[in-house]
């Protein structure tokens, strides 16, 4: 809710009691997917913090429960959801990740390197 922090999301599945600091969303998960909020909340990071007011864009809950969240069906959150869970893997994940990148890079250097070393005969 304050400082460099305000707007940043983050997902919790333990019960816990926090301070004034922070705003808990209790997701119905009949309604949404926990996940697909998360990643809507993540994205909307700047958004959110741009609502804020003070030198430390400081946020209340009036304007978080103000903030609309598109709801589509819960079909569409989870075709999204599981998009977004893969490319998070690929990101984040050394073993899954790390091997496609150096794949990738290998393909470039291995563009370049033929560009480069290609003359034409004279």
């Amino acid at each position: 809710m304050y400082g460099a922090t305000a707007a940043k999301a983050c997902v919790n599945k333990i019960e816990l009691t926090t301070n004034q600091a922070c705003c808990n969303l209790q997701i119905d998960p009949k309604k949404a997917l926990y996940k697909y909020v998360y990643y809507l909340i993540s994205k909307n990071h700047e958004l959110l913090k741009s609502l804020g007011e003070g030198s430390q864009n400081n946020l209340n809950a009036k304007k978080i429960k103000d903030f609309v969240i598109p709801v589509p069906s819960m079909e569409e959150q989870t075709r999204i959801v599981s998009i977004l869970d893969l490319f998070e893997a690929l990101a984040t994940d050394l073993q899954s990740g790390l091997p496609a990148e150096i794949v990738a890079r290998r393909q470039q250097y291995e563009y370049y390197r033929n560009k480069l070393l290609t003359f034409d005969a004279a």
